[in-house]
């Protein structure tokens, strides 16, 4: 017990520096849409030039090695075409959120693999599989929706920031075992312990990641002209093909419902987004409604 102790208060000050430094309710952005906090300090432990070059390098071996096993989409592929349209329709919002993605040299490509996933790498590099589209039957303002979750973790540099929180923890680790060896306690247990603590703690860096990129991708899809209920529906898939999920404390993801949760107290943020995209009255727009019938419509009022 006193070695699980001592690990822990050698912990102790890493995790108040990252809860302070990492809180998105500071500082509150000035804009219309969404206010999400400052970027995270940590970000800056990784020089993010350094990590778009290595981005690019690896989504263009992941690009090859795709196309030598003919799994790669071609230009002319009609989901090629789709997503990449929808790409060039969000693409204008991002500068809001990092200015560096002017600079970025975006590409959009699919490939042809059952995985259900999608992501966006440092510095504008996008993949969609296959799988998400089919298995999920995703609407065009679903796959948007998809697309500026993925677009905002670039936007808002997490690889970045989780490197830089990765090798504070690590340093944190090696001060606890070095500080337990000179106390007499074995350094090997020591550091054990240390590292599933700092580790539970990534976890949960990663969940706030994934929420605040689910808040900003609601506000890039939403000025792009894409319905913003359509990510309460898009869960709602989600939940119906991932139902062994682990426990959200455990998982670098929150749980589907609280996602839902999360889409919702935002929407009165950005439906008026929307509406203006749309060029209608909010009132006038009538319920978000998906392409699966056991799926309810999704309405929205602003009262």
């Amino acid at each position: 017990m006193k070695t699980r102790s001592l690990a822990f208060s050698l912990l102790f000050p890493f995790v108040l520096l990252t809860a302070g430094s990492d809180s998105h309710a500071q500082d509150q952005q000035t804009q219309d849409g969404v206010k999400v906090g400052e970027m995270s300090m940590f970000r800056k432990l990784a020089p993010a030039g350094a990590l778009e070059n290595q981005a690019a390098l690896q989504y263009n071996q992941t690009m090859q090695q795709a196309e030598k096993q003919h799994a790669l989409g071609p230009d002319n592929h009609p989901q090629v075409i789709r997503l990449r349209a929808i790409a060039n329709k969000l693409i204008p919002y991002t500068l809001r959120w990092n200015e560096r993605s002017k600079q970025w040299k975006w590409e959009i490509n699919l490939v042809g693999s059952k995985q259900i996933n999608a992501y966006c790498m440092p510095g504008g590099k996008i993949a969609f599989y296959t799988g998400i589209l089919d298995t999920l039957k995703l609407t065009d303002d679903e796959v948007a929706i998809v697309m500026g979750h993925e677009i905002a973790h670039a936007l808002r540099e997490h690889g970045a920031e989780r490197a830089g929180k990765s090798m504070v923890a690590n340093m944190g680790v090696k001060l606890a075992e070095l500080v337990a060896g000179a106390k007499g306690y074995d350094p090997n247990v020591v550091g054990s312990v240390a590292s599933g603590a700092a580790n539970l703690g990534m976890l949960k860096f990663s969940r706030d990641d994934e929420t605040e990129a689910d808040v900003v991708g609601l506000d890039i899809a939403a000025r792009a002209g894409y319905d913003p209920r359509a990510g309460i529906a898009l869960w709602q898939k989600m939940g119906m093909v991932n139902k062994g999920a682990p426990p959200q404390w455990l998982s670098t993801h929150p749980a589907g419902t609280d996602r839902i949760a999360e889409i919702r107290r935002h929407l009165p943020e950005v439906m008026p987004l929307y509406a203006h995209a749309k060029g209608v009255d909010l009132a006038t727009i009538p319920a978000y409604q998906t392409n699966v019938k056991n799926i309810a419509p999704v309405n929205y009022s602003a009262r």
